[in-house]
């Protein structure tokens, strides 16, 4: 296994509105979970976005449709004003991973980098992100951003892989190194074969899931699938990865789980697997496992 790092709620730290104000250049690394598939991570001073979806454009995008889109939570900070931010990661093309809207707004005081897949390089453009600000990937590029912070982009299954005319991955998901930590975040995937062994061989600390799930409903409506719970559980124990984070559940009521039956699965399969349900805007700290993984329990 890994070496195991925690996952911790910061009941002392900032919330989300951190993100606000200038990052701290020191202290450890955190995160934020901004919703669906959406997470901001800090340290010494670097910010980096994952799929942030900062807006309710899929709202009126998808009015008066079978799936309006009507959000669940409110939009957790204004896009407009973040500041800070030097790099963002986009794993696909859906709006709620590449949304416009955000990043035209995270420009307004930003000039980051921003990551997609090279599968969907015109889309990227058509949503307001600079040509020269845009690094175009597919799986196995490898990004250096200083410090020692790397960006890998591995295949993800949005219910099965699938790729352009050249051979490029459509969805991906990525392993940011960071303060000695790899986090992996999938994307919106689903188990595929040789994911775990992939897994396995970088070294993954701690995995970030969508456990959302799927069915036959949502996918002939255009809305395909994630991981269950029970699924992520899985993946992570059989790529010996000592901690998962579930994410993309409660913003849309047509693409969620409850939290109460997430936990419920995620404690009935962790074993010695540390588990974190997060909470939209609550700070969340990264640190080294002071106590045997089994003894750690869910957040």
């Amino acid at each position: 296994m890994s070496e195991v790092w925690t996952v911790r709620a910061d009941g002392d730290g900032p919330d989300v509105g951190h993100l606000t104000e200038a990052p701290d250049a020191a202290g450890g690394l955190r995160f934020w979970w901004l919703g669906q598939a959406g997470f901001a991570f800090e340290y010494a001073g670097r910010r980096i976005l994952i799929d942030p979806y900062l807006s309710d454009s899929l709202a009126r995008k998808y009015a008066g449709t079978v799936f309006p889109h009507n959000r669940l939570q409110p939009v957790p900070v204004d896009p407009a004003a973040v500041r800070g931010v030097g790099t963002v990661l986009h794993t696909h093309a859906h709006t709620d991973h590449l949304d416009p809207d955000t990043v035209k707004a995270l420009q307004q005081q930003n000039r980051p980098l921003f990551v997609a897949p090279r599968a969907r390089r015109q889309v990227a453009l058509d949503r307001h992100i600079p040509e020269d600000r845009l690094q175009a990937v597919t799986a196995g590029d490898r990004i250096e951003l200083g410090d020692g912070v790397t960006v890998t982009a591995v295949p993800a299954a949005h219910e099965e892989l699938e790729f352009d005319a050249n051979g490029d991955s459509v969805f991906l998901g990525y392993i940011l190194e960071i303060a000695g930590v790899r986090i992996y975040h999938s994307g919106d995937c689903v188990p595929y074969d040789g994911q775990a062994e992939l897994l396995r061989n970088h070294g993954v600390n701690l995995a970030l899931l969508p456990i959302n799930g799927r069915d036959r409903r949502r996918l002939q409506n255009g809305v395909p699938g994630n991981f269950t719970a029970r699924e992520a559980a899985d993946l992570c124990q059989q790529a010996a990865i000592p901690a998962v984070v579930g994410h993309h559940f409660g913003l849309f009521n047509f693409n969620t789980v409850p939290r109460e039956e997430a936990a419920r699965e995620l404690a009935e399969v962790a074993g010695e697997l540390q588990w974190t349900l997060p909470h939209v805007g609550q700070c969340y700290v990264i640190e080294p496992a002071r106590q045997p993984a089994a003894q750690v329990k869910g957040n």
